[in-house]
């Protein structure tokens, strides 16, 4: 950012956008905020804002739906989480960003569309702990390999019916986790500057602001209504990475 008069705005505008998107939903900041940052920010600098404002905004949505947590339904997801993220990022060194990001899109776009016209598809509501360590490795995997740090585990509660309480209560103390072990990662790389720092700061206020407006239209909708925001947003994720 080079000091511009617009791209001030248009960063307070996303990272606004992205907090009000994650409020509502459970995830999509770093998809809806990135759309805008990267006109503005380097690459480094946008993944170095999703994992810290997304750790926020996650851990303050999860503070809000701490009476829906569970830990015993939780625990599986997060050591597959955590052993995923380095392998994720491990595979940085030689797979290609954007092959990944196209394969990520199309599978997005055919699950959101097909579970979309088929309303009633879900699995069993009762699984064993090694299917949910199975999917917290994988979305961790993608998390450190895309930064998309919920998407896998969003499908996954999506598929089994959860109610929306308890799917924010599931896919969003996961995220927390992709991110704060991608953060360590990225201290360890040195890729915290103090202009990022400025950022984050300014940001702030935006953050808190859409995040507080999303958890209240949040608890305003009904569980017809969420799962069909799910699959919008999933369905959007998906052309966005396409591209």
């Amino acid at each position: 950012m080079d000091g511009i008069a617009l791209e001030l705005p248009l960063f307070l505008l996303a990272t606004f956008a992205g907090a009000f998107v994650a409020g509502l939903s459970g995830f999509a900041f770093g998809l809806v905020a990135a759309s805008l940052w990267l006109y503005v920010l380097t690459p480094l600098q946008s993944a170095s804002l999703i994992v810290g404002f997304g750790l926020l905004v996650q851990g303050y949505s999860v503070w809000k739906l701490r009476s829906a947590l569970d830990w015993r339904r939780l625990w599986p997801f997060m050591i597959g989480a955590v052993v995923g993220v380095p392998v994720g990022v491990s595979l940085l060194a030689w797979a290609d960003p954007k092959s990944v990001r196209i394969a990520v899109g199309a599978i997005l776009i055919v699950f959101s569309l097909y579970a979309f016209f088929r309303p009633k598809l879900k699995v069993a509501t009762i699984v064993p702990p090694t299917a949910d360590i199975t999917i917290g490795f994988v979305n961790g995997l993608l998390g450190g390999l895309t930064g998309l740090a919920g998407i896998i585990i969003t499908i996954w509660c999506n598929l089994r019916g959860l109610p929306k309480e308890v799917q924010r209560a599931t896919f969003q103390p996961v995220a927390v986790v992709v991110f704060a072990t991608a953060a360590l990662f990225l201290g360890a790389k040195g890729a915290l500057t103090f202009e990022t720092a400025k950022l984050f700061a300014l940001g702030l206020p935006f953050l808190f602001a859409g995040t507080w407006l999303g958890l209240k239209l949040f608890g305003r909708i009904n569980e017809a209504m969420f799962r069909r925001i799910v699959l919008a947003l999933l369905f959007v994720s998906g052309v966005a990475l396409l591209f």
